[in-house]
């Protein structure tokens, strides 16, 4: 799925932000011109389903025109929001999207403990609001960045706000050559285990753990894996490109890896080209490293494909911390592989 940035624009500053290169550019919007020349490209590529992100891409002044065109368009939308919007655009953006099929578009909210992150009262508010006109479109989520977090306050949003009873796990990857509050490799094993206690939760609330990239299989016990996968009928620890694309149409693969090998939109002929382009750039990481762990190189999950031995960030940490020589040769030889 292509994951459009409207903005480079953030209402926050999440300690462990793995936008935060982005973030850290001149403030920019997605014009209009792009917004149709993206639309155009990825329909010629029988691609329908697109994300919106930022920043926070309802920031974008034009947000709510660009969601109805590309919902006219044919496109099924989500929206990766903190929530935290003015009333004046939440009510516009209610009141556009009230009669469409939940399947349509769906909203995907990243949360925080107010607990354990900074968090204003003022934001608080908006984010009820948000949940309260959208809880029922919308997913909650939450990146992992410390291995004491919390996720209890999350249970109780979804049932108050009738929030999807899905929650989107994510660990909070170091950036490369950046500094971010971020999970360790060394880490995970305590992450997971905090994890699963809160199963009790989990199995009173029905919501259903769904997870982002980073988690290694091998460090989840049998008896871990048997509750996730009854509770939530499968359990998949892979890493796949995330396209992203900024507003000034340049594009990469995913937020923790926007310096390596960023390329503009204008480069390929197709979005399936972009897909190609990215997906052959992490298996030539990945054969230089074949997972987080030593013994991932010999590991039947990672050579069934059950588990991707660990982020691909996780990975380009680890080059730019111990062989940033090498990591340059894979960024040049892999440049042999854009069409010309």
């Amino acid at each position: 799925m292509a994951n459009i940035l409207l903005t480079n624009k953030c209402v926050r500053a999440c300690p462990y932000c793995f936008a935060g290169q982005e973030m850290a550019q001149a403030s920019a919007f997605l014009s209009w011109e792009n917004v149709v020349y993206l639309a155009d490209f990825l329909l010629a590529s029988a691609h329908s389903r697109v994300s919106l992100l930022g920043g926070e891409p309802t920031l974008h002044p034009q947000f709510t025109d660009i969601l109805v065109y590309l919902l006219e368009r044919g496109f099924t939308v989500t929206v990766f929001t903190s929530g935290i919007m003015s009333k004046t655009a939440l009510t516009e953006l209610a009141a556009h999207v009230a009669a469409l099929p939940p399947e349509r578009l769906n909203f995907v909210c990243n949360l925080n403990n107010p607990a354990q992150t900074d968090t204003l009262k003022s934001e608080t508010h908006k984010l009820h609001d948000f949940l309260a006109a959208l809880g029922p479109r919308t997913m909650p989520a939450f990146n992992i960045y410390r291995s004491d977090f919390d996720i209890g306050f999350i249970f109780e949003l979804v049932a108050r706000f009738a929030m999807k009873k899905r929650l989107r796990l994510g660990i909070a990857h170091p950036i490369p050559g950046a500094a971010n509050e971020a999970i360790t490799v060394a880490d995970i094993g305590a992450v997971i285990e905090r994890l699963c206690s809160f199963r009790a939760a989990f199995e009173q609330s029905r919501v259903r753990p769904s997870f982002d990239c980073g988690f290694p299989l091998c460090r989840i016990t049998d008896a871990e894996l048997g509750w996730l996968v009854r509770l939530t009928g499968r359990a998949d620890f892979k890493c796949t490109p995330a396209i992203d694309i900024t507003p000034d149409m340049q594009v990469y693969c995913c937020f923790p890896l926007s310096s390596l090998n960023r390329r503009s939109i204008y480069d390929f002929d197709s979005f399936n080209a972009v897909v190609a382009y990215y997906r052959s750039l992490q298996e030539r990481i990945r054969g230089d490293i074949a997972g987080i762990y030593a013994e991932c190189g010999a590991c039947v999950h990672r050579a069934e494909r059950t588990c991707a031995g660990g982020g691909v960030c996780q990975l380009v940490n680890r080059l730019t911390n111990e062989n940033p020589a090498r990591l340059r040769t894979i960024e040049n030889e892999h440049q042999a592989c854009l069409p010309q």
